[in-house]
C-alpha cells in the first residue's frame, strides 16, 4: 500500500449520496461502503436477563447533527449524560464520564457549541439518557446514531421524517475493518465539554 493510496483514501469521504464526516473511514478494501439508512433489531444480554429493542442509523455528514438532537426530544425534560472518549486508550477501549439530572434544553446547547467535536472525533462519543423511561439515544465514535427504547416508534418517525429508509440487511461501518481520525484540538475540546457539563467519573455506570 503507497503513501498515497492511503491520503487518497482518508480524503474520500463521499460515497454515492453518502457523506462521512472527518471522524473515520471504511477500510482501504472497503469492507462496508457507506450508505444512510438505518435497522432494528433486538439486543440481549443472557447474563442480565436482558432484551430490548435497538435501533442504529447511519447518517449523511450534513444532516447528522440535527438528526442527533431530533431523537433526544422524546427522552424528556431530565436527562442523564455520559462522554466517553479514547484520547488517551490504545484505541480498544475507551473512559465514561458522567453527568446526572441534566436539563436537555441547557445539554442541547452545550452540546450545538461543540458540534465539530462531536461530529468529526473518532475518539468522542456521547450517550444521553432518560430519566423517565428506559429509553437512551448514543453519539458514537462512528457518528453512528443509536437508540435503545422498549418502543422505538417515536424513534423511528423522526429518522423516517428525515428522510432515512428502513433496512434490517444494511451493514455499518463498524462491521468492517473501519480507521479512526482525531486531532490534539478535539483533547482540549473534549475537556472543555466536560467541564461546562460537570461531567467526571463514576464508580457506576447507568443501567437498565
Amino acid at each position: 500500500m503507497s503513501a498515497e493510496k492511503l491520503a487518497r483514501h482518508l480524503r474520500t469521504d463521499r460515497y454515492g449520496d453518502f457523506r462521512l464526516t472527518d471522524a473515520v473511514r471504511p477500510s482501504l478494501d472497503l469492507q462496508v461502503i457507506p450508505r444512510e439508512g438505518f435497522r432494528i433489531e433486538t439486543y440481549r444480554d443472557a447474563r442480565a436477563g436482558l432484551s430490548i429493542p435497538v435501533m442504529a442509523a447511519a447518517v449523511s455528514s450534513e444532516r447528522l447533527f440535527d438528526c442527533f438532537l431530533a431523537l433526544l426530544e422524546p427522552l424528556g425534560a431530565v436527562v442523564d449524560v455520559v462522554l466517553e472518549t479514547s484520547h488517551h486508550t490504545d484505541g480498544n477501549s475507551h473512559e465514561d464520564l458522567y453527568r446526572e439530572h441534566m436539563d436537555l434544553p441547557v445539554l442541547m446547547s452545550n452540546l450545538c457549541d461543540c458540534e465539530d467535536l462531536l461530529t468529526n472525533d473518532g475518539c468522542t462519543g456521547v450517550a444521553v439518557i432518560s430519566k423517565s423511561e428506559a429509553m437512551e439515544v448514543q453519539f458514537d465514535e462512528h457518528k453512528l446514531l443509536v437508540v435503545y427504547a422498549r418502543d422505538l416508534e417515536p424513534f423511528e418517525r423522526i429518522l423516517r421524517q428525515a428522510g432515512l429508509k428502513r433496512d434490517d440487511r444494511m451493514k455499518l461501518i463498524t462491521e468492517g475493518e473501519h480507521l479512526h481520525s482525531t486531532d490534539p484540538r478535539h483533547v482540549s475540546a473534549f475537556e472543555q465539554l466536560c467541564y461546562r457539563l460537570g461531567a467526571g467519573a463514576a464508580t457506576e455506570r447507568v443501567s437498565w
